[in-house]
C-alpha cells in the first residue's frame, strides 16, 4: 500500500461554543500565542511528510485560505527590514505542502466532510487532521507520525485514541477491542457519543486518522445519525462489518481542542509557558494572578 502522503483538513462547522467571536473569525484562526490554530495543524502534518492538503471549508471561512497564501506585500516589507526569521516563517510551512480547498455545501457533519474528499484521495489512504485541535506530542514523534508507524505495519485505518474519564465518554466516539502491542487497540466497536452504560470502554476517538479509500463507499451508504449528521464512526463500523482490520493507537501526547473555552485557555498558558523569550515572566505574573485572585483580589 502506497505511503500517506496527503491529509484532509475539515474545518466547515461554523464554531458555535466560541460565538461570538467566530461569527466574524474562523475558530481556526484562534491564536495559540502569535500563531494560528490551523498553522499548528498543517505543520503536524507537513512534518510527518504530508506533501497535499485539502481544506474543507464553508462559505464565508475564506480567510483561511489566507494563512498560507502569497502575501507579496508583507514578504517584500520584511525583507527590506532584514526581518528574515519572520520572513522565513511566514514562507516555510507553504513551501513545504500543497494546500488546496474545497466547499462543503452542506454542514452535515464530520462524515460528510469527509465525502468532499473521494476525488482528492484519488484512491490513496489520506490522513485526517481537525482543523480545531492541536495536539502536542511527548515521545518527539508527531501524533500523526504515531498513527503513520502503526499504519506502516498493519497497512489499515488507524485513529488516535486517548483515554477519557468514564463521566465524559459521552463526548466522544468511544472505541473498544483488545490490545495487540504497546498503545494499539484493533478495534471491534465504535460507538459515537454512549452514555456510560453503552460505551465499550474508555477510549475517545481523538482529531487525527488514517484511512484506506473503502470509506468512501462506507460514507456513501451511513444514514444520518447523533444530531442528523453522517458519522465518521458509523461509517467505520459499517467498514469493519466488511472484514476490515481497524486500529487504535493510544497516542503518547496531549490534545487541546481549541473548539472548547476550557481546553483553549489551558493551551495558551501551555504554549505560552514553552516560549523562553518570556517564559519566566508570564509564570511569575501567572503565580502572582493565582494568588490575588484565591485572596479575592482584584485581577
Amino acid at each position: 500500500m502506497k505511503k500517506v502522503t496527503k491529509a484532509v483538513i475539515p474545518a466547515a462547522g461554523f464554531g458555535t461554543r466560541f460565538l461570538p467571536f467566530a461569527k466574524s473569525v474562523p475558530k481556526e484562526l484562534i491564536p495559540l500565542v502569535d500563531k494560528p490554530v490551523l498553522q499548528y495543524v498543517v505543520e503536524e502534518a507537513a512534518a510527518c511528510g504530508i506533501k497535499e492538503i485539502l481544506l474543507i471549508i464553508s462559505k464565508g471561512k475564506e480567510s483561511l485560505l489566507n494563512v498560507f497564501a502569497p502575501a507579496p506585500e508583507l514578504e517584500a516589507q520584511l525583507e527590506k527590514k532584514n526581518r528574515l526569521s519572520e520572513l522565513a516563517e511566514v514562507m516555510e510551512t507553504a513551501q513545504k505542502v500543497r494546500i488546496t480547498h474545497v466547499y462543503q455545501e452542506e454542514l452535515n457533519g464530520l462524515g460528510g466532510a469527509i465525502l468532499c474528499a473521494e476525488e482528492f484521495a484519488a484512491g490513496e489512504p489520506f490522513a485526517i487532521l481537525n482543523g480545531d485541535t492541536v495536539m502536542s506530542s511527548s515521545s518527539g514523534v508527531p501524533v500523526l507520525g504515531q498513527l503513520m508507524e502503526v499504519f506502516e505495519k498493519k497497512h489499515s485505518t488507524v485513529m488516535a485514541l486517548e483515554e477519557v474519564p468514564p463521566e465524559l465518554v459521552n463526548r466522544y466516539g468511544i472505541a473498544g477491542g483488545e490490545m495487540v502491542s504497546p498503545g494499539v487497540l484493533k478495534i471491534n466497536k465504535l460507538v459515537e457519543k454512549p452514555s456510560v452504560e453503552e460505551a465499550p470502554g474508555n477510549l475517545a476517538v481523538a482529531a487525527r486518522y488514517i484511512y484506506t479509500p473503502e470509506i468512501f463507499e462506507c460514507l456513501k451508504v451511513t444514514k444520518p445519525g447523533k444530531g442528523g449528521e453522517i458519522q465518521l464512526p458509523d461509517a467505520t463500523a459499517l467498514l469493519m462489518a466488511q472484514g476490515a482490520e481497524v486500529y487504535g493507537k493510544v497516542f503518547e501526547g496531549n490534545r487541546h481542542d481549541i473548539g472548547d473555552k476550557l481546553s483553549f485557555l489551558k493551551a495558551t498558558v501551555e504554549f505560552g509557558l514553552r516560549r523562553p523569550e518570556f517564559k519566566e515572566a508570564f509564570a511569575s505574573w501567572l503565580s502572582e494572578t493565582v494568588r490575588r485572585t484565591e485572596e479575592g483580589k482584584n485581577v
